[in-house]
């Protein structure tokens, strides 16, 4: 068992299943800082080098615009290390435009998007898709 870059126990299991938990949550305004933490955790997951179901946390975090566009390089970098992507935290405005960010990067992936974090968790680990 090990640690990922934000924190979190790598591997997680939950209710049978396994998720990979990054935590961008809490950031508040420290961009940089979530920047970097996002860079970290990919280069984590590129090392594992296999298709996971991730979880990622954006509760109390300021979603700007760069915020928004590395998030979605992030996604495309990772899209291979990606099983299925559940996004907890986001208003609806801030899902909108990380939609449509990944709509014109054409990305075909099951993602789907909660308010409650165990709801989340939960989709990611049944074998229903959206």
């Amino acid at each position: 068992m090990m640690k990922s870059p934000g924190g979190s126990t790598f591997p997680y299991y939950y209710k049978g299943g396994e998720v990979h938990c990054l935590k961008y949550g809490n950031k508040y305004k420290d961009e940089q800082a979530l920047l970097q933490l996002m860079r970290s955790e990919e280069e984590f997951i590129v090392r594992i080098n296999r298709r996971l179901k991730i979880w990622v946390d954006f509760d109390k975090t300021s979603f700007t615009p760069d915020v928004c566009n590395a998030f979605i390089q992030n996604i495309i970098n990772l899209s291979h290390h990606i099983d299925k992507l559940s996004i907890v935290g986001l208003s609806g405005f801030h899902r909108w435009r990380l939609q449509r960010g990944i709509r014109k990067a054409k990305l075909k992936m099951n993602i789907s998007f909660y308010i409650d974090p165990e709801e989340a968790k939960t989709w990611l680990i049944s074998e229903r898709a959206l």
